[in-house]
């Protein structure tokens, strides 16, 4: 479950850098400086690592290459400073403690952790992934200001269209629209109470006996977002949480905590720590109610009895959604799915999660599938039932079929212009440094100020 889309670093990634650094003997120099960054030799070989670790063919890539890539970042990173855009401490160590749980996980003990990493003790492991994320944070806040404002009208997407060479249009694979019956099961009263006052138990429990509200959610909450980190988020009203969720957090005061509430996440308390201006940093702990194994059954049941109406022709499939199905999200579209990579409802087959591959994949035209068991952003289990709604054959690009998928490429393009007027301008009156053998490298921007 996931209450706010988060940028992360890859887990995995944590391991290669620092394997890398751990394994580095030769002695490192300084070849390459943006603002108050630097930028080492061994940090190349860093990303290196990087990309192959996540299966990327490096071959054709340069050193040069990837030395312009960091110093990329670096920029961003430096302007971020500069625009007095903020990345708290405690966002950081909120992601630090993910991290470090994670690798502990893996390799046993933090002693283990820090023996792997080849670092004197654990405050220097810690203190050289925090700049790590730190960094990251800073360079993704900077990228997405530069685009936050970049807007396409139809008739820029229209003009993109046209400049395209007829050899040259897009193709797209062969694609489906895929719709979907959801039946959750009935969860009781009962069970709701139960959640209900087991959070208010922990409430009074901070409240009076000065209990952690930290160790509680890291004991209790089913938030694996948050949970490692004591239920900790940085909000503000523009922020992706739930209507339910915000509405509580900016009505508390610092040090207030809520009484419990329901979200389709399942029922929470929230502690707010700090006020800073629009930005409101909190801990909650959710509990999701589960429903009995007698509900369970009796929703497959429900599903099966679904499935059967639609094929003995009682009502159509998109009928069924909008009379029964549990999935607000879909239902009144008569259960067609929104694909979240492109924001349309097609979806291409060789792109598709391969977990709803395995069900449509051989369905035909007309046919639904048998009551799949799934379960939803709170670890509940549901049924569900699925047909293909609409087939769509590999095809070169056309913009009125293909509106929404070109005007995702236009605002792409649009925004890298953006980008890159924007990094003419900061290289300009940013100090760059570049050492030793890569001054001869030919970037594509202009690092040596020519």
């Amino acid at each position: 479950m996931r209450l706010i889309q988060r940028v992360s670093i890859c887990l995995t990634l944590v391991f290669a850098v620092f394997s890398a650094a751990a394994q580095k003997t030769k002695v490192d120099g300084v070849v390459g400086v943006v603002g108050d960054y630097i930028i080492l030799d061994s940090d190349i070989d860093k990303s290196f690592i990087e990309l192959r670790s996540q299966g990327a063919d490096v071959k054709e890539i340069t050193r040069c290459q990837m030395l312009g890539k960091l110093l990329e970042d670096k920029l961003y990173a430096h302007q971020a400073i500069q625009d007095s855009i903020v990345v708290t401490d405690a966002e950081v160590n909120s992601k630090l403690d993910e991290q470090v749980g994670y690798m502990v996980e893996q390799l046993g003990s933090m002693d283990k952790v820090v023996q792997y990493f080849k670092k004197t003790n654990e405050q220097d492991l810690k203190s050289e992934l925090f700049e790590i994320i730190k960094a990251n944070k800073l360079t993704a806040e900077m990228q997405k200001k530069i685009v936050d404002e970049v807007t396409i009208t139809p008739e820029e997407v229209r003009d993109f269209y046209k400049k395209i060479p007829k050899e040259e249009l897009p193709v797209f694979g062969a694609e489906m629209e895929i719709a979907q019956i959801v039946i959750k099961p009935e969860v009781s009263k009962e069970a709701k109470q139960a959640v209900i006052d087991q959070l208010k138990a922990f409430r009074k429990d901070i409240l009076e006996n000065g209990a952690s509200f930290f160790t509680k959610a890291v004991l209790y909450s089913e938030d694996p977002g948050s949970k490692n980190s004591g239920g900790y988020y940085k909000m503000n009203r523009k922020t992706q949480f739930v209507k339910e969720f915000k509405d509580v957090a900016f009505s508390l005061q610092e040090g207030e905590i809520s009484e419990p509430f329901e979200t389709e996440f399942g029922f929470h308390i929230i502690q707010v720590d700090k006020i800073k201006g629009q930005d409101v940093e909190l801990r909650h702990i959710v509990i999701a109610p589960k429903a009995s194994t007698d509900a369970v059954k009796a929703a497959k049941e429900k599903a099966e009895k679904i499935r059967n109406r639609i094929l003995n022709k009682e009502l159509t499939f998109a009928e069924a959604a909008r009379q029964f199905s549990d999935e607000k999200e879909t239902k009144n579209d008569g259960g067609v799915l929104t694909n979240p990579k492109t924001q349309d409802t097609r979806f291409e087959l060789t792109k598709m999660d391969p977990s709803m591959y395995g069900v449509v994949a051989n369905l035909k035209d007309g046919e639904i599938s048998y009551p799949i068991a799934d379960e939803d952003r709170t670890n509940a289990k549901f049924f569900k039932i699925m047909t293909v709604a609409n087939r769509f054959e590999e095809h070169t690009a056309d913009y009125a079929k293909d509106y929404l998928r070109l005007k995702e490429l236009a605002l792409k393009e649009k925004q890298l212009k953006e980008i890159a007027k924007w990094s003419v301008e900061k290289i300009k009156e940013t100090h760059i440094k570049i050492n030793g053998e890569y001054r001869d490298c030919a970037f594509t921007n202009n690092w040596l100020k020519k």
